[in-house]
């Protein structure tokens, strides 16, 4: 499915996030603290356009994912690129200074074992932030941006997209997935601690931070 919307993914979520990606990729990398000297995973990272928004910061970053075609489409991006399962990275334990997934978590067919394989290559001490859709707080906004997700999602993907499909099984993710205190508990449940979130866009996106244990 993933390689089926590569080609057009970059440019997608643009217009159906309304811009609102850019600014979601750097408060990403602004609460993973990261800088020159730190090795940095970005797993989930499609066409890299993460990665690179990262690697600004001065550290080594490398992009992860498990569509080779979604890798392929940002082949332009210099950053290296791995093809990797996530609840199976080829990486040695503890190798990372941090880890980042974003909205990447949904699609990992057990998050809870991806979570704890993002533990697993994080040195002791090291952060995790997960940036991911999430509920909004207000309960009037949240009714409207639903009837975006399943209504006007689709029909717009129709316009922009390479595989407009792609994008009913995503409205159809958002909505099953678990409330920011619940992704909390299940970050903790897989080895982390310190586990905290802020809301962002009025929590249509929530980054959901941690940190791996001494």
């Amino acid at each position: 499915m993933f390689d089926g919307v590569a080609r057009r993914y970059d440019l997608t979520n643009t217009v159906l996030s309304l811009g609102q990606d850019r600014f979601w990729r750097r408060a990403t990398r602004e609460a993973l603290r990261i800088g020159p000297g730190d090795k940095v995973l970005d797993l989930a990272a499609g066409t890299a356009v993460s990665t690179e928004e990262l690697a600004a910061s001065g550290a080594w970053c490398v992009a992860a994912d498990f569509s080779v075609g979604m890798l392929g489409a940002g082949a332009a991006r210099r950053v290296p690129k791995v093809a990797a399962d996530a609840t199976r990275l080829p990486f040695d334990n503890g190798v990372f200074d941090a880890v980042t997934i974003s909205f990447g978590l949904r699609n990992v067919v057990d998050h809870s074992a991806g979570l704890r394989e993002m533990a697993r290559v994080t040195r002791p001490g090291g952060r995790l932030v997960v940036c991911e859709f999430s509920t909004p707080t207000n309960t009037l906004f949240s009714t409207v941006y639903k009837e975006y997700l399943m209504q006007a999602l689709p029909r717009i993907a129709r316009a922009v997209s390479s595989n407009p499909d792609a994008y009913v099984y995503l409205a159809e993710s958002i909505r099953a997935w678990p409330e920011q205190p619940e992704l909390a508990r299940r970050i903790g449940a897989a080895g982390w601690t310190d586990v905290r979130w802020r809301n962002l866009t009025g929590g249509i996106v929530a980054l959901h931070a941690a940190t791996k244990p001494h």
